[in-house]
């Protein structure tokens, strides 16, 4: 039987486990990929995971996470362990190339439609970061696409920030963040607000040593904070 990493009750009353998933699940975490992606207006803002990419993290290579509704899988989350970095965000960042083995990935995240709103994105986060085994993992990175506001606000709210913002994964526009776990974040004094759509705004900024700290609403729109 498999251990529950984790039980509570959800905003909208229903009782869920979080287990750690492996090969066996593989057509679960495809079918609930699937149901995510169908849901998407914008399927750009989803980079899915080929059944290959999953079988190679589920087999030793990273950590994920399952969340059920009695037998019923509604959300998954995963933390990939890569070969040489080989998405090169560890390198987009500044990871010096000697340690470029102390990086790990958050990777893919998906949570049913009839489960969105539930804060179950972030509970699965909280148990992965937990379980990241900080003796051999340092760094943390993950992409994110600009626009997709519950991922951005996801990745800010565990004290990653941005480091970068280029073309990813064949020419997608993505957001790099990073975080140190074996650092404070310092303290800055510079810091200001620049609109999420000013891309070249952004990667100036970037360029100069800022990192984007927060993730700001008001009357012109989503802004991002930046700091130095």
């Amino acid at each position: 039987m498999t251990e529950n990493l984790f039980e509570g009750t959800l905003n909208n009353g229903v009782h869920i486990t979080m287990r750690l998933l492996k090969t066996t699940q593989l057509p679960e975490i495809l079918r609930l990929q699937e149901e995510v992606v169908e849901a998407l207006e914008d399927k750009a803002r989803l980079q899915p995971l080929s059944e290959e990419e999953f079988r190679f993290l589920l087999e030793g290579n990273g950590d994920m996470i399952g969340v059920y509704d009695g037998e019923e899988m509604v959300a998954w989350r995963a933390m990939l362990i890569p070969d040489n970095d080989h998405e090169g965000l560890g390198r987009d960042v500044g990871v010096p190339e000697d340690e470029i083995s102390k990086v790990i990935y958050q990777e893919i995240s998906a949570v049913s439609p009839r489960f969105r709103g539930n804060g179950l994105q972030k509970m699965m986060a909280t148990v992965l970061m937990e379980r990241v085994d900080r003796s051999r993992y340092r760094y943390v990175c993950a992409t994110v696409m600009p626009g997709n506001i519950p991922s951005l606000k996801d990745k800010f709210s565990q004290g990653l920030e941005v480091a970068a913002l280029k073309d990813k994964y064949g020419g997608k526009l993505r957001y790099v963040f990073f975080k140190d776990l074996a650092e404070a974040v310092p303290h800055r004094d510079e810091k200001c607000l620049v609109p999420m759509d000013d891309i070249a705004g952004q990667q100036a900024l970037l360029a100069d040593g800022w990192r984007g700290t927060e993730l700001i609403v008001n009357e012109d729109g989503w802004q991002v904070r930046y700091k130095r």
